[in-house]
């Protein structure tokens, strides 16, 4: 659906161009953003290798599943219907970790993961279960402590103050989970 949403807008942009006769803008646009696009994808890529690799040694080593452990009676309560022992709370606890790190791109996998785990548990393989919309709600708000691809790209940009990015990350995804979590809450109490 995104790819299909992506389309429309690319062929609207190019159409516009088109319609007004603005030909020669067209191809500087395309030109110049692919250029740019691909020196922020060769200038991220070094940050998004490195924290992806500490996930790695994190996951090889145990050490996110020592932090499943740590988040278990934070996870318990939000997901009652997933068996204790689990091989998704352990995913979840990870891609929580990863999130709050701010690196989006290495929490995808473990999110898939934890989503894989999650429907071989769902009785209803047509419909998402509920522990999927509650994983959903909070992996898409999820909290953000240190927003690492967003410091690099302020520092890649020359921003006088990178940094100061980070207490209103807190806050804004702090908010956003609070407020997700509770309306999905809420809508499970109503539903049941």
């Amino acid at each position: 659906m995104v790819s299909i949403i992506w389309a429309v807008l690319i062929f609207l942009g190019v159409f516009y161009y088109l319609f007004t006769g603005n030909i020669e803008a067209l191809n500087n646009e395309v030109l110049t953003n692919s250029k740019k696009a691909l020196e922020l994808m060769l200038e991220l890529m070094p940050v998004i290798v490195l924290w992806t690799g500490l996930m790695k040694i994190a996951e090889d080593s145990g050490l996110l599943f020592k932090f499943a452990k740590f988040l278990s009676p934070f996870l318990r309560k939000l997901f009652p219907e997933v068996k204790k022992d689990s091989l998704a709370l352990g995913y979840i606890a990870s891609n929580i970790a990863a999130n709050m790190l701010g690196l989006g791109s290495a929490a995808t996998p473990f999110g898939l993961k934890a989503m894989d785990e999650l429907q071989k548990e769902n009785p209803n393989k047509k419909e998402a279960s509920t522990p999927m919309i509650t994983f959903l709600v909070l992996n898409t708000a999820g909290v953000t402590i240190i927003p690492t691809t967003i410091l690099a790209m302020r520092v890649m940009y020359n921003s006088a103050n990178p940094e100061e990015i980070i207490l209103p990350a807190i806050l804004a995804t702090a908010i956003s989970s609070i407020s997700g979590l509770t309306l999905d809450y809420f809508i499970r109490r109503k539903k049941k």
